[in-house]
């Protein structure tokens, strides 16, 4: 025998898509530390000193796909030349 399952409204908890305190505490934190070091002239000098690092950021904060004029979504292909590669 199966039980009926009675579907209530929710009534607590967060609201769909809000952060977690704490989520938004540490991205304060991380900003507020970015901006200690130099912002982006820091991320100019790891970008010039370290691109396997730079690269691996750039890998986590641009989309994967985007979304063509006709709707359609296709994949991102990042190629990146180092300076003296070009010369």
């Amino acid at each position: 025998m199966t039980a009926a399952v009675v579907k209530r409204q929710k009534t607590g908890g967060r609201k769909k898509g809000s952060l977690n305190k704490v989520t938004v505490e540490v991205k304060g934190a991380i900003l507020q530390a970015f901006d200690n070091v130099g912002g982006a002239k820091y991320l100019t000098k790891v970008a010039k000193e370290n691109p396997a690092v730079f690269c691996t950021l750039l890998g986590k904060v641009l989309p994967m796909d985007i979304t063509t004029s006709d709707g359609s979504m296709s994949p991102v292909e990042i190629v990146i030349h180092r300076a003296s590669d070009l010369t």
